[in-house]
């Protein structure tokens, strides 16, 4: 079986791909996050491509700074047509659980799990109003099977798909659908730092399509999500895996 090979990674998370491809198909982004150098350099790169983009930074885990956010974003792009809930992280790292202690415990719920809620809380009335919209939250194969991961990580991620669930019975009657992606492993810009060629290769044996999963797997997925070829999908979480999981 031939090596597996990647493209350039400089630059590309899943959340800047994503931005990516939903500005090359003419939609207007907000790009949001904690870093603010880094939204400025993708928001640059989108607009040099004719793009329509703006930097806004929050904090995902304060919902006073999500509602300023919310606000700007409104304020210079129009109404909010697409969310795409995909903030994460935390301090939590792989270890039983009598050995996660509760500060990281919290921090990995609270980065994952309880971002997610207050963005869609932070979202949805103006989507309600309007009666219209996608939305996209990100969970990871950790929340639907076992896993090496922190327990925080992966209780996290299974509640992100659950409250996804709930979301899209409860605002379908308005026109708005909620859907998950939930990755194996994608070899980011990041992840790529810290994973060594042995180790890529390791992973990508797990998986019956033999390579890891790179940025644009998502983006394109979530693509697709928030398009109208979409629009009897809701409630859905889409394995972007590689079969690693399969249902």
């Amino acid at each position: 079986m031939s090596k597996p090979t990647y493209p350039d990674l400089k630059g590309c998370g899943i959340g800047a791909e994503t931005c990516r491809w939903l500005a090359d198909n003419g939609v207007k982004v907000a790009v949001s996050g904690r870093n603010e150098e880094a939204l400025d350099q993708v928001v640059a790169e989108l607009r040099g491509s004719g793009a329509e983009a703006a930097a806004i930074s929050a904090e995902c885990t304060d919902a006073q700074s999500l509602e300023r956010a919310r606000s700007d974003a409104e304020k210079r792009l129009g109404p909010i047509d697409i969310l795409v809930a995909f903030a994460g992280g935390g301090t939590a790292r792989p270890a039983p659980v009598e050995m996660t202690s509760e500060s990281d415990w919290r921090s990995g719920i609270d980065h994952n799990l309880t971002a997610t809620f207050l963005t869609l809380k932070t979202f949805l009335p103006g989507m309600k109003v309007r009666r219209s919209g996608s939305i996209l939250t990100m969970a990871s194969t950790a929340g639907r099977s076992s896993s090496p991961a922190s327990p925080a990580y992966a209780a996290a991620k299974a509640g992100v798909i659950m409250l996804t669930r709930h979301v899209a019975q409860e605002v379908g009657s308005f026109n708005i659908r909620a859907n998950c992606l939930s990755p194996s492993a994608i070899l980011t810009e990041r992840t790529a730092l810290h994973m060594p060629e042995g180790k890529r290769s390791q992973i990508a044996a797990l998986h019956p399509i033999s390579r890891l999963g790179i940025p644009a797997d998502v983006a394109a997925a979530a693509l697709f999500l928030a398009s109208e070829s979409a629009s009897w999908i809701t409630g859905a979480t889409i394995d972007v895996a590689g079969g690693r999981l399969m249902h």
